[in-house]
């Protein structure tokens, strides 16, 4: 009570009008204590080091589904009345929010329905039915799953669990910030990945309010600029394949836009190269895994570096499901980009013994042969000669060009591919 006494002023200028105050925030987070997570937020030195920022990384990734997503599920799951529960929830969703549902549900003994569409990966739909829910696959998408979801809600009277536009979810998320700050007070930046709005609108609210000055910075992946666009009196334009699914959402939430507008100071997009070398970064420099998502918030440090230089940055990783073949996959680009991993081809005359001597070149200098494609019938080859294609793996981009540099000198230059 001392708290909230003594910060009235601010609460005042921060949540005056708004769907949600910060005395919502401070109650989600006394329901939900002990019941998720208090997850860790710890500075990255080597982070710091590559992005010009003093970074902090709150790792909500080791929520028990892997997503902060729990947070505001469960503030709301645990706001029911007892005829609410009674008649079960539903939620439309194909990730992160499905399984936070369908996880909280059961343990409050509250019977859920999850729909997702019908090419939700395989993974997901077992993690959300593991989690007791009951999973109905319908639709080509989301927009699909919501129209079908609706209906089934009015025909069995079942309470739709929204996955941010609701002031519950909002109150759930903003304790996330209030965790950050009670950790580092002299956070000066909270950078946040914006899908529906959720999370940035929760923890804008419980940040400001604790911290007038701090700056709140949202990220969205290019493709999907939702809440970019509505702040700047513009159409979003959205679609496309990105690695951030969690954020690609076509329209932020009604609530989630009007606390933005009051209390968002700024809104970067990111590129796909960037998500991808930040889930590689959170991968190799703190050993945790990122999805797209969760990566944006390093992918804007990445993307932007004069726009955060020398800040104190807190950032929310806010979820760690990503498919093991897309995680193999972006780690893997990810060494091509640093050189680590190249494709030469060489031309050569298709005589015995030259690939022992191309490979002796390369072995000599401590590189690795990953793979070799030998074509004999290519027509921009001689008929006599022939065309290797040879990857390799080597320490860094300067070794990869001592490769180059000595089979060119043994009379075989190689083409980068």
């Amino acid at each position: 009570m001392a708290e909230q006494t003594a910060t009235k002023p601010k609460l005042a200028a921060v949540s005056k009008g708004l769907p949600v105050r910060y005395e919502d925030v401070l109650e989600a987070k006394a329901r939900i204590m002990g019941k998720v997570e208090r997850t860790p937020l710890r500075h990255s030195r080597t982070l710091s080091e590559i992005t010009g920022a003093e970074v902090w990384i709150k790792f909500e990734n080791l929520q028990f589904t892997a997503s902060f997503k729990e947070r505001g599920a469960l503030n709301k799951l645990m706001t029911l009345t007892e005829a609410e529960r009674r008649a079960g929830v539903i939620a439309i969703s194909a990730g992160n929010h499905a399984q936070g549902v369908a996880y909280n549900a059961t343990r409050l003994g509250i019977p859920s329905t999850i729909v997702m569409p019908i090419g939700t990966p395989f993974v997901k739909v077992e993690h959300t039915r593991k989690h007791g829910a009951r999973v109905l696959l319908h639709g080509e998408s989301i927009a699909d799953s919501f129209t079908y979801g609706y209906q089934l809600k009015e025909r069995e009277g079942l309470t739709l669990i929204h996955p941010f536009d609701d002031p519950h979810i909002i109150a759930g998320q903003g304790t996330i910030a209030l965790e950050m700050m009670e950790d580092n007070a002299d956070l000066d930046m909270l950078v946040i990945p914006v899908g529906g709005g959720g999370l940035i609108s929760g923890n804008a609210i419980a940040a400001k309010h604790l911290k007038a000055g701090i700056e709140i910075v949202g990220v969205e992946a290019r493709m999907y600029p939702s809440l970019y666009a509505e702040l700047r009196g513009e159409t979003p334009i959205t679609g496309g394949q990105t690695i951030a699914e969690g954020i690609a959402v076509k329209q932020c939430g009604r609530l989630n836009l009007e606390i933005c507008r009051a209390l968002v100071n700024d809104v970067v997009l990111v590129d796909e190269p960037h998500l991808e070398q930040a889930v590689t970064l959170f991968a190799n420099v703190e050993k945790t895994v990122a999805e797209g998502a969760g990566a944006a918030a390093l992918a804007a440090l990445l993307a932007h570096p004069t726009r955060f230089a020398g800040r104190k940055v807190g950032l929310i990783l806010c979820g760690g499901n990503i498919d093991p073949r897309l995680l193999a996959s972006v780690l893997t680009r990810g060494l091509v980009r640093e050189g680590r991993i190249s494709r030469l081809r060489i031309i050569g005359d298709d005589r015995p013994g030259l690939l022992a001597k191309v490979s002796k070149v390369i072995g000599d200098l401590g590189a690795n042969i990953i793979e070799v494609a030998h074509n004999r019938l290519a027509l921009d080859v001689p008929a006599k000669g022939a065309e290797f294609d040879i990857l390799i793996e080597t320490r860094d981009a300067q070794h990869t060009q001592e490769v180059v540099d000595a089979l060119s000198a043994c009379g075989y230059p190689p083409r980068r591919l």
